[in-house]
C-alpha cells in the first residue's frame, strides 16, 4: 500500500476515534469502504444462489455492488433485506430488465438499477453536477462504463488531500481507492445514511 493511503487509513482512524461526539454514518461508511481497499477480491458477477437475510457471494469475490452492499453490512444495514423487502411491496417500481415476474433475493440487491431505485424510493438522491464540492464522503454515486454497464462507487475524501473526492469501487480489479469520481458519465448521485437499527 502506497504511503499516502497508509497515512489516510492513520487519518480516518484518528478522526473517528478523537472526537467526543461518536463518528458520523458518513465517516463509518467511508472507513468500512478504506477497509475493503485491503482484501483480495477477484471480479465475479456469476448469479449465486445466497442465504436470507445477511446472504453474500464467497468472500474472494464480488462485484461494484458487493463493495457497497458489504460496507452497509459492516455498518448492521442488509440491503439486501432492505431492497428485497421494497421489492415484494412495490415490484412494479423497479426495472424490467431481466424479465422477471417476482423479486429475487439472490441478485436483486446487486443490480446497480436496483439500487438506484431503492435509493431514490427512500429519499436518498441527490443532483448530478459536475462539481467535486457536490461530493461528500460516504455518498455514492452511480456511472455508465463502456458506453452501457451500471457501475456503482462510494465517495472518500481524496488521499492526497486534493479538493475532488476520491472513490472506492471494484471496476474489476477488486475494492479500490481510485481517482475516478468523473471519468465516467454520472448517471446518479446517492446519500443514504439510514438510522441505527
Amino acid at each position: 500500500m502506497s504511503g499516502f493511503k497508509s497515512l489516510f487509513f492513520l487519518c480516518i482512524a484518528f478522526l473517528a476515534s478523537s472526537r467526543a461526539e461518536a463518528p458520523s454514518f458518513a465517516e463509518r461508511l467511508v472507513v468500512a469502504a478504506m477497509e475493503r481497499t485491503k482484501l483480495t477480491v477477484r471480479y465475479e458477477p456469476a448469479y449465486v444462489r445466497l442465504d436470507y437475510p445477511n446472504g453474500d457471494v464467497p468472500a474472494d469475490t464480488g462485484v461494484c455492488t458487493d463493495v457497497v452492499i458489504r460496507c452497509y453490512r459492516a455498518l448492521r444495514f442488509d440491503l439486501q433485506k432492505l431492497v428485497h423487502e421494497d421489492m415484494k411491496r412495490s415490484f412494479s417500481a423497479y426495472p424490467r430488465k431481466w424479465g422477471l415476474k417476482a423479486p429475487d433475493k439472490n441478485i436483486d440487491h446487486r443490480r446497480v438499477p436496483n439500487l438506484q431505485t431503492f435509493f431514490k424510493r427512500r429519499g436518498a438522491a441527490l443532483p448530478v453536477t459536475q462539481r467535486a464540492a457536490d461530493y461528500r464522503p460516504g455518498d455514492l454515486i452511480t456511472c455508465t462504463v463502456a458506453g452501457r454497464l451500471p457501475h456503482i462507487a462510494i465517495v472518500v475524501p481524496a488521499p492526497d488531500g486534493g479538493s475532488t473526492p476520491w472513490i472506492v469501487h471494484n471496476i474489476g480489479q477488486g475494492p479500490k481507492c481510485e481517482n475516478r469520481l468523473f471519468e465516467f458519465p454520472l448517471t446518479g448521485h446517492y446519500r443514504f445514511h439510514p438510522a441505527a437499527p
